[in-house]
């Protein structure tokens, strides 16, 4: 029920379209109701058993008073022209109600349009405001197929569900109470024995439709793994065939897939088992209230006339299907909750990286970076132990060790993609969590080991993130991180798109583009991690020493396996289990003799 209000909250932007839905609603089923009252005088006339009305009363918006007063009107029609003509008068006041029933009816609904596919709009917006939001540390506990799951199909399967259904919430209960209301007045005894009975049926609904919300919330969890099982695949189609490995992957999903046909079996005879319900309940209810107020009028304890009591049963059959689709709707909103509560599982995910109130800006880098006693570890695994290092503005500094030893999750720490569980970062003297997050990030320019690119132009990608940028700017960064010539062979230059993640590109090419992107942005403070890893010899040569003239005037920090590409580093941090075991010049560190000549001696001599 939270959630379902919390869906509801959505509605509050579209409050006014809300209202005019509502009022269009209740005016559609007020000339409904008029049209169905038409029969009792038709009848009345046809059987000539309408009693006649000679005094008029003063006009009200009271029911009384309207159809004494169409009484009246019809009773001096008989007089004067007969009976045909009585019948003709009824036609033309059906088909005239009729008419505004479903005009209203109509505006009710263009009201309505805006208000479905704006809240799903909404939703979407905040579930990808909120993806962007969280941590990287919560996507190393989530799977990647479950989250987009929940951003597709969940957020698609309460636009179906619940707010398709939002027509009948609106629609429904305005004319279940409007007829119930005209119900008491023509005769309060009986309405009150089928008060009685609505409830009855209403609880067997309730029962079957909290059943559908447990089984549809464990299809969509189910659905979440084979999105993941199909996103591990494409994205290690080259592992899989190299080991003949595609009949393990078959296998795993079709194990996957059909124990999701199996839960979705289920679901949908739950969620069928509703209609057919509804009617039979309504029949039921339909046939003890003839027989039982059949009896009242026989015996003249109902205070209805034969065509009365004939009317009242129309009248009763119009809240049936409203009752049938509110049924429908209570089922659907069911089935849609399972999916709007792994909605509310994302959007209430604690993002622990946070600005503190009242952040300080922080526009240029001065000084120095400080490290002290950092420490951090994922979930239950230390990565990082009490690590101290100052990097002084301008300083080349390089981080090397073996895989795993926490160089990368280091350079992570300080534009605090990641929080030191220990320790603090300082820049400049201020704590790296007492600043603005864009200002910090601003500082710095990331080159990864796997190059980043997006399903864009080779423009886009050089440009991300930046604003008011020339072709000229694009075209000198390329230049740089030679780039540039192989851009300008492609059929549109700069503007060729480049393919999901740089598909159409070569792991050279994809790297030089990010590193091209790194020069643009033109920061402080350069991250390299592992920047020239996929690149072949001549690549790495051009773009090593590109790399070299743009960090001249440049506090750059530098991830690197191959201890080559550091030798004129201004400092050297050899890392070992999460520690710095070693600080130094290449040659100050060959003289300790310790880890790095080791390392040094394995990689000359391999």
């Amino acid at each position: 029920m939270k959630n379902f209000i919390k869906i509801i909250q959505y509605l509050v932007p579209y409050k006014g379209k809300v209202a005019l839905n509502v009022i269009f609603n209740l005016l559609s089923v007020v000339f409904s109701l008029f049209s169905i009252t038409m029969v009792i005088p038709f009848l009345g006339i046809l059987f000539d058993i309408q009693e006649p009305v000679h005094e008029r009363v003063s006009f009200s918006l009271s029911l009384e008073s309207l159809m004494h007063n169409f009484n009246y009107y019809i009773s001096l029609l008989i007089e004067n022209q007969g009976p045909f003509y009585a019948l003709v008068l009824i036609g033309i006041v059906v088909v005239f109600t009729s008419l505004l029933k479903n005009g209203f009816k109509y505006m009710a609904m263009y009201f309505l349009t805006p208000i479905r596919n704006g809240v799903v709009k909404d939703i979407r917006n905040a579930m990808y405001k909120k993806s962007i939001e969280l941590p990287l540390a919560y996507y190393t506990r989530e799977r990647k197929g479950d989250i987009i799951s929940r951003m597709t199909n969940d957020v698609h399967q309460i636009e179906i569900s619940v707010i398709s259904s939002l027509e009948m919430i609106f629609r429904e209960p305005i004319t279940i109470i409007v007829y119930l209301s005209s119900l008491v007045v023509l005769s309060p005894h009986l309405t009150l024995f089928v008060l009685i009975l609505l409830p009855l049926s209403g609880l067997v609904i309730g029962r079957i439709g909290k059943s559908l919300r447990g089984t549809a919330l464990r299809s969509q969890s189910r659905l979440g793994s084979i999105l993941s099982v199909m996103e591990e695949t494409l994205t290690g189609l080259r592992v899989i065939k190299a080991f003949n490995a595609e009949e393990k992957m078959n296998f795993k999903f079709r194990e996957l897939n059909k124990k999701y046909t199996r839960l979705m079996n289920r679901l949908y005879r739950k969620h069928y088992l509703a209609s057919p319900m509804s009617e039979f309940l309504g029949t039921l209810v339909v046939v003890i209230i003839m027989l039982y107020g059949g009896s009242m009028v026989l015996k003249g304890d109902a205070g209805l006339s034969p065509n009365g009591f004939i009317g009242y049963l129309l009248i009763f059959s119009q809240i049936i299907n409203p009752a049938k689709s509110f049924s429908q709707a209570y089922y659907n909103i069911q089935k849609g909750m399972a999916s709007a509560d792994r909605i509310d599982d994302v959007l209430k995910a604690e993002n622990i990286i946070t600005e503190a109130p009242g952040a300080l800006a922080k526009p240029s880098f001065e000084s120095e970076i400080q490290l002290r006693e950092v420490s951090f570890q994922y979930e239950d695994v230390p990565v990082l132990r009490n690590v101290n290092l100052t990097i002084k503005k301008g300083q080349k500094v390089a981080l090397v060790g073996q895989s795993g030893a926490g160089k990368s999750t280091l350079v992570d720490l300080i534009p605090r993609f990641y929080d030191t569980n220990m320790g603090e970062i300082l820049i400049d003297g201020f704590p790296i969590t007492s600043l603005k997050i864009k200002d910090l990030r601003s500082l710095m320019g990331n080159v990864n080991q796997e190059p980043i690119l997006f399903n864009d132009t080779f423009f886009n990608n050089i440009a991300f993130g930046e604003n008011d940028v020339t072709e000229e700017d694009v075209i000198r960064a390329a230049k740089v991180a030679n780039a540039h010539e192989f851009i300008e062979r492609t059929p549109e230059g700069y503007q060729t798109n480049i393919g999901d993640r740089g598909s159409k590109l070569s792991g050279g090419q994809r790297q030089r583009i990010s590193i091209a992107r790194a020069i643009l942005k033109n920061p402080p403070i350069l991250i390299l991690d592992e920047a020239t890893s996929a690149l072949d010899t001549e690549s790495e040569q051009l773009v090593q020493e590109a790399l070299y003239n743009i960090m001249q005037n440049r506090t750059s920090i530098v991830v690197a396996h191959r201890l080559s590409t550091v030798v004129n580093a201004d400092l050297i941090c050899v890392m070992h289990e999460g520690r710095i075991m070693e600080q130094g010049t290449h040659h100050e560190l060959l003289e300790k003799n310790g880890i790095y000549k080791k390392l040094h001696s394995l990689q000359m001599f391999s």
